[in-house]
């Protein structure tokens, strides 16, 4: 299998990705909870998730990959207090969880479509695998590791102090971690509990609490948030697995703790590679609701801006930086994805032939491919990519636009950029295509053509501007004639 080097958040070291059993790949990726849209920040781990997913099945491997959609059991804080996230919207809204969990799954599903993220092999919803949750909670509590609190608001814990390595991911000791969860430790932190590290497995429900509440040896509850990773993942991808996929966010407590209550109850490597991606900040601050700067993908949209624009942006930068989103640099991306989709489809319209010339060119071509997949399979580097293949569509427009490259060598430029786009996932293969004028453009098209042969070029003038602010029809002259394009969307 080729070689790909990845970081790990384990070892914090770029290591040789070697899965368990080539050439298949067991790959988990947090998902949302389904309480309210996602923003933007929340949309930067998916997109170079699946960026991850298409440079794996581009160097052959068959990924398996499975992502939660959490329907219950997310508190209000992670560090796991406060209200259930979609109990609380739904009363709110004065609608049931589940219809609130729907609509709001419904609108993720949207958002990955529009930023052309392939669709997980498995979506796992929690609230289908109360089960799985359920035997994973009483393995822990059969090797000693959970004890209970019985304030009805409480429920069944894992005691963090009996957990081997507890915090490794994180790089620091399980004192270390309780002493900086302490000094932010909220006031309802339940009474007994033993560390401030330890976390709910099981909660008890009052009796007042009506949806999204199981029967169980350990009480009528529903599980935390915690273990629905744990058990989802590993009833789909086994005890041990290849990737685990999240925002750095989740390093200190979410994922610590599904690492403790895997291998607490399996004996086993829970994972071996952890891949995090680094925070969205907006205009050099952090996304909160008090500065009105939180923005979802259908308000980028309605400023004019393309989705796939975006996922553009979001790949100039590396996964593991952390990048500060601006309306400027949305439209620098959204210009420079427009260029590559013209040259795109220029180089489809090519016919002439030029053998000596178009030799050179492949050359070319083929020392960038090598150099971008260079430096995609160096832990992802992106923007290093990026700056290889603008090299390729700058040399190839400026051949298009002095007439100077032939169909052999339009039709390998073009297939090296479509190969890019396998694992960059911008769409250019749309306008790769054989396009169809749109209706009611081939008679102003027929007529400019008229217009030049008569010398009427202010005429000509006026209806290719015509064809673009009508129809998005773009008309250049070439020594071979008028050709036309479609404006980029």
């Amino acid at each position: 299998m080729p070689s790909i080097k990845m970081y790990n958040t384990m070892s914090r070291r770029i290591e040789d990705f070697k899965p368990l059993n080539p050439p298949k790949v067991l790959m988990y990726a947090c998902g949302p909870t389904v309480y309210f849209y996602a923003h933007i920040g929340n949309m930067r781990a998916y997109v170079f998730e699946d960026m991850l997913r298409r440079t794996l099945a581009h160097e052959g491997y068959e990924v398996n990959h499975v992502m939660n959609l959490t329907d219950v059991g997310h508190l209000a804080s992670d560090a796991d207090t406060g209200e259930d996230k979609i109990r609380r919207e739904a009363s709110k809204e004065h609608k049931s969880m589940s219809e609130i969990a729907d609509f709001y799954t419904k609108a993720f599903m949207k958002d990955l479509s529009l930023l052309n993220i392939t669709t997980p092999t498995t979506m796992a919803k929690a609230s289908d695998h109360v089960n799985e949750m359920l035997s994973l909670i009483g393995t822990l509590d059969k090797e000693g590791y959970l004890y209970t609190i019985k304030d009805s608001s409480s429920g069944v814990y894992m005691d963090t102090s009996k957990v081997k390595d507890y915090g490794k991911l994180s790089g620091r000791t399980f004192e270390e971690l309780n002493k900086s969860q302490q000094a932010g430790a909220r006031v309802d932190r339940p009474e007994g509990l033993k560390n401030i590290t330890d976390f709910a497995v099981w909660r008890f429900a009052p009796e007042s609490l009506k949806e999204m509440v199981w029967d169980s040896k350990f009480g009528r509850g529903f599980p935390g948030w915690h273990i629905e990773c744990s058990a989802m993942s590993m009833k789909y991808l086994g005890n041990t697995f290849d990737i685990h996929c999240g925002g750095i966010d989740h390093i200190p407590i979410h994922h610590t703790n599904e690492i403790a209550q895997s291998e607490s109850a399996t004996g086993a490597t829970f994972v071996n590679y952890w891949f995090h991606v680094n925070f969205l900040t907006v205009d050099g601050e952090k996304m909160a609701k008090s500065l009105g700067n939180i923005y979802t993908l259908d308000d980028i949209i309605k400023r004019g801006f393309s989705p796939l624009a975006y996922r553009y942006f979001l790949l100039s930068s590396h996964y593991r930086s952390q990048q500060n989103f601006t309306f400027d640099a949305l439209q620098n991306a959204q210009n420079t994805i427009n260029s590559i989709y013209t040259v795109a489809q220029k180089l489809a319209k090519v016919s002439a032939k030029f053998d000596k010339l178009d030799k050179e060119t492949i050359k070319f071509a083929e020392n960038i491919r090598v150099k971008f997949f260079s430096a995609i399979c160096n832990d992802f580097n992106t923007p290093e990519a990026l700056a290889a293949m603008h090299e390729l569509v700058s040399k190839a427009a400026n051949l298009v636009e002095t007439g100077t490259i032939g169909i052999d060598a339009s039709s390998l430029v073009l297939n090296v950029l479509l190969d890019f786009d396998s694992v960059l996932g911008i769409s250019i293969d749309n306008y790769a295509k054989e396009k169809s004028l749109p209706s009611g453009s081939e008679e102003l098209l027929k007529a400019r053509d008229q217009a030049r042969a008569s010398k009427d070029f202010a005429k000509a003038d006026e209806l290719r501007k015509e064809l673009e602010e009508k129809f998005g029809v773009i008309v250049e002259d070439t020594q071979e004639g008028s050709k036309w394009f479609l404006k980029a969307q």
